[in-house]
């Protein structure tokens, strides 16, 4: 049933900060009124079919019973206890879950409340690992260009140095060590002398280098970059010959959008960290996990600190965790992948894009697809026309992609093909 009250636009325009906006000339809002399966109904009657899975969160869609009544169940015995000294069978719950299905040299799981914020646990560990081992120059990081990570400092800080959102934070973040960003695609052969520069960087900096962070398969936020497995077991096989640690950022890619579990099953390797999140909770409520292994958590442990100096408030919250257990449970027992190579398979109608003159590329990769056009994308004047289309999409840069929630029909899948294709053709950008 939809909300009967007029949402304060002009207040809203007046009062509220949006993600990535100007408070003087604020991109246009649509006022919402109700999620539901893969819809957003927004108060002026429209119901548009969600291609971003709120920013590629809400997996099963909105409202899925199980996730709910998981929710509901929670609130109604323990909605909030500190994770300090307290535990809870939410939260081992969850932890088994997440050992069960992520690679097996990950054994130690950290809870925390957002994506960035595992980032920067992540970073934390790399950084204290080897200052107990008594190695404190290896105080940088190495990571490649095109990368994002969080919006959080130590995140901003391995995001592309140039072409990111964070540019502007220059002089005063940390400053590490960039390759260039991947070249060969996930679909072509690996050129290997971009092997051998990926090398040298290492020879030249693992001295002073305490993990390589990357998006495995999969550079999202940063140009939906999608690189060759190959490229990642080189990464992998480079940290183990240098001695540098390997954190895999998983908060897009994890839980099947790229066709696997977990992307980085698309090279056969496993991380010495890990961080999840987006997805975790089906997009119910916010949730994150740095996931270490059993050398990496001891290491920091038998050093000076002995412990790692890291405790969200909300860390392990019940209603979070119970969320997370039952969006799990339905990726795992009810359908798996099987929704994803679905949705792949239905996504194969954007190569129809392909025929526009302005279009650069088109791909697709599990439960995402991605047009690259050749000019920067007016995003207030497109959005308006997916809407006028009924469909939710957002593009950035000059790309317009989509990633839908699993459950989406093929019908619906086929609609936001079809609006990007009249979107193209119509100059609607």
């Amino acid at each position: 049933m939809s909300n009967k009250h007029t949402i304060d636009l002009d207040f809203d325009r007046e009062h509220i900060w949006h993600p990535y906006t100007s408070m003087i000339d604020p991109l246009p809002v649509y006022p919402v009124t109700r999620t539901y399966d893969n819809k957003i109904e927004l108060e002026t009657g429209e119901v548009l079919i969600d291609g971003m899975a709120s920013w590629w969160s809400a997996i099963h869609g909105y409202g899925h019973p199980k996730i709910v009544k998981a929710i509901q169940q929670q609130a109604q015995v323990m909605s909030h206890v500190m994770f300090g000294g307290l535990t809870h069978q939410p939260a081992v719950d969850l932890c088994k879950k997440l050992l069960a299905i992520t690679p097996k040299s990950l054994e130690k799981v950290f809870l925390a409340d957002s994506g960035s914020v595992s980032v920067e646990v992540a970073i934390k560990m790399a950084l204290q690992y080897w200052m107990s081992l008594g190695k404190t120059g290896k105080s940088k990081l190495m990571t490649a260009k095109k990368g994002y990570h969080g919006d959080t400092f130590a995140a901003m800080s391995v995001c592309d140095p140039v072409n990111s959102m964070h540019n502007l934070y220059q002089g005063f973040l940390p400053e590490h060590v960039f390759v260039d960003a991947p070249k060969s695609s996930f679909f072509a052969t690996q050129c290997q002398a971009e092997l051998l520069q990926l090398e040298q960087a290492f020879i030249d900096h693992h001295d002073e280098v305490a993990a390589f962070i990357i998006e495995p398969m999969v550079q999202n936020a940063g140009g939906m970059n999608f690189y060759n497995p190959e490229y990642l077991k080189c990464i992998r096989e480079l940290c183990n010959k240098y001695d540098v640690l390997l954190i895999l950022d998983e908060i897009a890619t994890g839980f099947g959008r790229t066709g696997k579990m977990f992307a980085c099953e698309h090279a056969d390797i496993e991380p010495d960290i890990m961080c999840i999140g987006k997805a975790l909770t089906g997009g119910a409520m916010t949730l994150s996990a740095t996931l270490a292994t059993e050398n990496v958590a001891l290491g920091i442990s038998r050093g000076d600190a002995k412990v790692l100096m890291h405790g969200p408030t909300f860390m392990g919250n019940p209603l979070a965790c119970s969320a997370a257990n039952a969006s799990i449970e339905l990726l795992t027992n009810e359908y798996g992948l099987a929704q994803v190579r679905r949705i792949e398979n239905a996504l194969a109608i954007l190569e129809d894009c392909s025929k526009f003159e302005e279009v650069v590329d088109v791909r697709v990769l599990g439960a995402i697809g991605v047009v690259e056009l050749n000019t920067s994308i007016d995003v207030a004047k497109i959005q308006q026309f997916f809407i006028s289309q009924g469909v939710w999409i957002r593009p950035f840069g000059k790309l317009i992609y989509v990633m839908p929630p699993y459950t989406t029909p093929n019908q619906d899948i086929e609609k936001l093909c079809k609006s990007i294709f009249k979107a193209i053709a119509e100059k609607a950008y």
